[in-house]
């Protein structure tokens, strides 16, 4: 139990504390604002960007082409086998799925007309 009372008394003297330092702080941003004079503040100067030296670079060599050789004829293309056709058996068919019988519908019956009291 003192335990419980001693916590809640300091969390009482935290909370005091912590509102009186923002009354104080919340004051002396007012009085900045209100004493200080402001100034703009001077344009900045950016360096210039410095230029690089060309540099020459030395012809790129070239390669001397290899020549290829130029056949007048070209040999013939080997004979393709052919291949021989498969007689498949024809499909078995397909039971037909049987059908599920329909469930009676119950007639939609309109409610008596509302009688009207002269």
């Amino acid at each position: 139990m003192a335990s419980c009372k001693s916590s809640f008394i300091l969390a009482l003297f935290m909370s005091a504390l912590m509102c009186l330092s923002s009354i104080d702080a919340s004051e002396a941003a007012r009085h900045l604002l209100q004493t200080t004079t402001i100034t703009p503040p001077a344009p900045l100067t950016l360096p210039g960007i410095p230029h690089l030296p060309k540099t020459v670079l030395p012809p790129i060599p070239s390669l001397p082409q290899p020549s290829l050789p130029n056949p007048t004829v070209l040999p013939p293309l080997p004979n393709i086998p052919t291949i021989p056709k498969v007689n498949l058996p024809p499909l078995p068919s397909i039971p037909t799925a049987p059908t599920v019988p329909t469930i009676p519908t119950i007639p939609f019956l309109s409610p008596p007309p509302a009688a009207t009291n002269p």
